[in-house]
């Protein structure tokens, strides 16, 4: 017990005590550096924001629902249609849409990855083809992708009603470009370090290559995998925020950018709340993850942390 809840608590009391502290001896250009009481503050603040624009379009919604009824009483054959609130997003309106393009990035990076990885993981030569494109972009930042992906997206999705919008194609491929290597690398490593005596029955059972790949090399590669979409997952959580503030494209990363830009006594605090929601959204997905992995893992022994 006392490990489990009372050793982290004091941790947690210690960071805070620590962070009053350095907060009240830092003064910036936009005032004194909050503390906690202060970015408590404002997470209210954005709480009561979002609920005041939530307000705003039920009774935005409920006036066109009115005049419709209206309409209709005079003349039924009338046409009426509700046309979309488009009041400014809140801070909750962007983290879902800092998460719907993170985890769209992620399960897109992921169909490419692994896939690849088993590939090249069961074939040396293929291994040593793909080995030297994967280590030269493994390390190019999301802010040198970027660019290139907003110019590309540009030219060839050009559509009058287009199902997506670009903003978001563009954070998801830059997300994708940037995430899929550490999946990649470790589906690969995980199956090529598949048992001899694994190989043997299936050999012995002639295995087709697909059912190989189905009862053998997944199953015995899923820890590796498994620590591979963990980091990946990370990595596009990270690279996301970085993406929305150079692009300004909507999400957290703008947010805390439009903040930055606002210059005001609380744009401090309110930064200071996304950097800790930031961060609490990447522990819960990597939670989320380690889940997915007990729940799914063959060895039920095995220590998962």
């Amino acid at each position: 017990m006392a490990r489990t809840l009372m050793v982290p608590l004091i941790g947690l009391l210690v960071f805070l005590f620590a962070w009053h502290i350095a907060a009240r001896n830092i003064d910036t250009s936009l005032g004194q550096f909050p503390g906690p009481v202060q970015v408590y503050e404002q997470s209210v603040n954005l709480v009561a924001e979002h609920n005041r624009e939530r307000a705003k379009e039920a009774a935005f919604i409920e006036r066109q629902e009115k005049r419709n009824a209206e309409k209709l009483a005079k003349d039924p054959t009338a046409e009426v249609r509700i046309r979309d609130y488009t009041g400014k997003p809140t801070f909750f309106d962007q983290i879902g849409t800092s998460l719907v393009t993170v985890m769209s990035g992620f399960v897109l990076a992921s169909l490419l990855a692994i896939p690849v990885g088993i590939l090249i993981g069961l074939n040396a030569t293929l291994h040593a083809a793909l080995n030297p494109l994967v280590q030269l972009f493994k390390p190019v930042s999301p802010l040198a992708w970027l660019p290139l992906v907003t110019m590309v997206v540009s030219a060839l999705y050009v559509s009058d009603d287009p199902l997506f919008a670009k903003s978001f194609l563009t954070s998801l491929f830059t997300v994708t470009l940037c995430c899929l290597w550490p999946t990649l690398i470790n589906t690969a490593v995980g199956v090529s370090g598949i048992s001899q005596d694994l190989k043997n029955v299936s050999q012995v059972l002639r295995l087709s290559f697909l059912t190989h790949v189905v009862k053998i090399a997944i199953p015995a590669a899923l820890p590796a995998m498994f620590t591979g979409l963990r980091l990946s997952l990370g990595i596009a959580w990270m690279v996301l925020i970085a993406a929305e503030m150079l692009a300004q494209n909507p999400g957290l990363g703008k947010f805390v950018w439009d903040e930055f830009q606002n210059g005001s006594s609380e744009s401090l605090g309110r930064i200071m709340v996304a950097v800790l929601v930031i961060g609490l959204i990447g522990f819960l997905l990597d939670r989320a993850m380690l889940v997915l992995q007990k729940s799914i893992s063959w060895d039920k022994n095995a220590v998962l942390r």
